[in-house]
Parts: C-alpha cells; sequence; structure tokens
C-alpha cells in the first residue's frame, strides 16, 4: 500500500481562475470534489473545490472568489467526463451556490455499486483498486476557517486526484460484465438533481418520528423546532448544535412543565438547560394552551387499497428480484426497487414495450430485465 502527498495549486483570484478554466477546457476527464461547512454554520455552503486532471491538482477557494462563471462551461461541456463520488449533494450544491450544472457525470459510488462492491466508500476502493490509503480524519472538519491549514488542503486533494485512474479501473470492470451502460443512464439521471427550495410548510414535517405523536404532541414538537431553527440562524450555527433531535421528540412527548423536568431529559446538557430552559417552557407551554380547532395535525395518505391478485405478483417478482441479485452478485435494491416492483404488479407489462408506460422503470432495466418481467407477469394471468 501506498501513501502520497500530490501536489497541487491552490486559485484564490479570478485572472489565475480563468486561465486554469482554459486549461481545463481542453481535458478529455477531470476529477472533482467539494467540502462544505453543514457542520458548523446555519446556512451552509461550499468552501472548496478540487478538480484533477491527469497531470494536476486544483484546488478552488471560493471563498475568496465571487465569480466562479469561468468554469461553468467545463462543467457542462458533455465532451469533458466529470468524475465524482457520490455526486448528489455535489451536483445540488454547484447549483445552488454558483449555478453550476453538471453533464458527463461519472459517479465512482454508483459503479462500485453495480459491481456489486459491498464497501462503496472511496477510501476502501482506492485501497482495494488500485492500492492507495487515503486518511479521512479532516472529514468533518471546519473547511470555512481561513486560512485553510496545509494539511487538510493536502488532504482535500487526496479525495480527486486518483479518481481518473480508479474510474478507468471500474468502467473496465463494468464493461466486462456488460453493465457499463446502466451506469450511465444512472449518472445522467443523477446529473438532473437539484436542491429542494426553500418552504413555508412545518418543520415537523421533515422530522423523524413526528408522524407518531398526537396533535398536541406535533404543536411542541413544531414549536420547539421553530425556537431552534430561530436560535441557529441568529448564532450561525447548524441546528443540531443548538439542541439535538432525540431529546426535542423527549420534549415533545413528555411536555416538561419545570426545569427538573427538563434536566431528566436524557441528551439535555446543564447548559443547555440553562440556557434554553425557560425558552423550551414557555413555548412547551405555549402549545399547551392551543384550543383544540388551532392544532397541528400531520398528513395521512389515504393510500391505494393493494388487491391480493397485486400483492401476489408483488411477491412473485420480489422472489425473482432476489434470485437475479444473486446471480449477479449485486444488492438486489439495483435490480428494482421496492416501488419499481409495486409500479410492475399494479401495470402488469404483457409485452417488453409496455414497460414503456412505466415511468419508474429504467430503460437499462427494460433491457437487461424486461423479457423476464413480463414472461413471470404473462404467467399470472
Amino acid at each position: 500500500m501506498r501513501k502520497e502527498q500530490p501536489e497541487y495549486l491552490l486559485v484564490k483570484d479570478r485572472s489565475n481562475l480563468s486561465h486554469i478554466a482554459a486549461g481545463l477546457a481542453r481535458e478529455t476527464a477531470i476529477g472533482v470534489d467539494l467540502e462544505a461547512d453543514s457542520m458548523f454554520h446555519y446556512q451552509e455552503k461550499v468552501c472548496l473545490i478540487q478538480i484533477s486532471t491527469p497531470f494536476q491538482n486544483i484546488l478552488v477557494d471560493p471563498l475568496w472568489l465571487d465569480d466562479l462563471s469561468p468554469l461553468s462551461p467545463v462543467f457542462a461541456n458533455p465532451n469533458i467526463r466529470k468524475v465524482f463520488h457520490g455526486a448528489d449533494y455535489d451536483i445540488r450544491s454547484l447549483y445552488r451556490d454558483f449555478g453550476i450544472e453538471v453533464n458527463s457525470l461519472f459517479d465512482t459510488q454508483i459503479a462500485a455499486r453495480f459491481l456489486g462492491i459491498r464497501e462503496t466508500s472511496l477510501a476502501h476502493l482506492l485501497k482495494e483498486r488500485l492500492g492507495v490509503l487515503v486518511e479521512k480524519k479532516y472529514q468533518k472538519k471546519d473547511w470555512s476557517e481561513r486560512p485553510l491549514p496545509a494539511a487538510m488542503r493536502a488532504y482535500a486533494v487526496q479525495d480527486t486526484c486518483h479518481l481518473l485512474p480508479l474510474s478507468r479501473v471500474l468502467e473496465k470492470e463494468l464493461r466486462v460484465k456488460g453493465r457499463f451502460f446502466c451506469v450511465e443512464e444512472e449518472c445522467e439521471l443523477l446529473r438532473k438533481v437539484r436542491p429542494v427550495p426553500p418552504d413555508d410548510n412545518p418543520l415537523f414535517l421533515r422530522f423523524k418520528g413526528a408522524s407518531r405523536l398526537d396533535p398536541r404532541g406535533l404543536a411542541v414538537l413544531e414549536s420547539i423546532l421553530q425556537l431552534r431553527d430561530d436560535m441557529a440562524r441568529r448564532r450561525d450555527l447548524p441546528p443540531f448544535k443548538v439542541l439535538g433531535n432525540a431529546p426535542i421528540m423527549e420534549i415533545a412527548e413528555r411536555k416538561p412543565v419545570t426545569e427538573r423536568d427538563l434536566e431528566s431529559i436524557k441528551g439535555l446538557s446543564t447548559r443547555q438547560v440553562r440556557m434554553l430552559g425557560c425558552s423550551i417552557l414557555k413555548k412547551t407551554d405555549e402549545s399547551k394552551k392551543l384550543p383544540e380547532n388551532q392544532l397541528p395535525t400531520f398528513p395521512r395518505n389515504a393510500g391505494e387499497r393493494i388487491s391480493a391478485k397485486v400483492l401476489k405478483k408483488v411477491k412473485i417478482l420480489k422472489e425473482w428480484r432476489e434470485q437475479k441479485a444473486k446471480e449477479m452478485g449485486i444488492d438486489p435494491s439495483i435490480v428494482c426497487t421496492n416501488n419499481q416492483i409495486h409500479s410492475l404488479a399494479r401495470a402488469h407489462p404483457k409485452r417488453q414495450k409496455d414497460l414503456k408506460d412505466i415511468n419508474t422503470i429504467r430503460a437499462w432495466q427494460r433491457r437487461l430485465f424486461g423479457r423476464e418481467i413480463c414472461y413471470l407477469l404473462k404467467g399470472m394471468g
């Protein structure tokens, strides 16, 4: 195994960025990664963009640059492959912060999943496929810190400098297995993801476990979430650093009346009780006094009634999926998700061309499994 300290160029001004972008425009493939500060600030932002070519590693510092538009044509160019690892967050962040759209994406994590590799972290893939050891100790550091320590800059480069050779190794394996076209389609869909725009919906709709609460508990939950969000915004902290989810849920369930009640809540520190206790108790009390007709309710889907016939098809399709996944050496969810299986069971396609009318089914799935699926369902009447 080998450890490396690759060289890099740090880009902090517009003229250098334009020069770098002109050089990148002549490349056929680049490795890309981002570092953000979501663990340290209320409104997360991209703090570093790492780009690697076969001969150069580049660190672009957006905190020193007010305009990254020279990079937009590079990322949009369909003739330049952009290699990411686990690109979902990166694609959304590039669009959110800079309006940058990515074409010709290749995601090494998606590639690994289609090869049946169970551990798909970048560190594992680099070790297993390239014999390269990388450290992840700076992964959760504050990337908005300036000046950025040299050790963190060197760490950041390691996330991209090996992406191009790794992508070539994985692509070769995918082509041997006849699955490269599957990854191409998944990457094409992934490049189109966008950040979820803010809305005015209650915060409890995005809180895990909220559906278990009664209306009064939901009222308490929403008031505490609003309190946390307001304090996080004012203190420029991520909400979880103001108050964790576990104590918030316990507050909503137990509806504390006194500070002693708060002190018995697991995960609520003495300091938090001292700083937030009065506000929490006030919000809880206000929620407990709300009239019944003002209490929130968690939206429930009536749900489509599933017939016994459809359920039987679902069962057969899941059995087929397990067997197919075993034959291919991949996770069953890659073959078909549960949502796709239910779509197939309801639509009951009789011919392969009928699969085109099921919008949840990918083209690669029709190509690889279409005949089997239709034959299977055809035998069920």
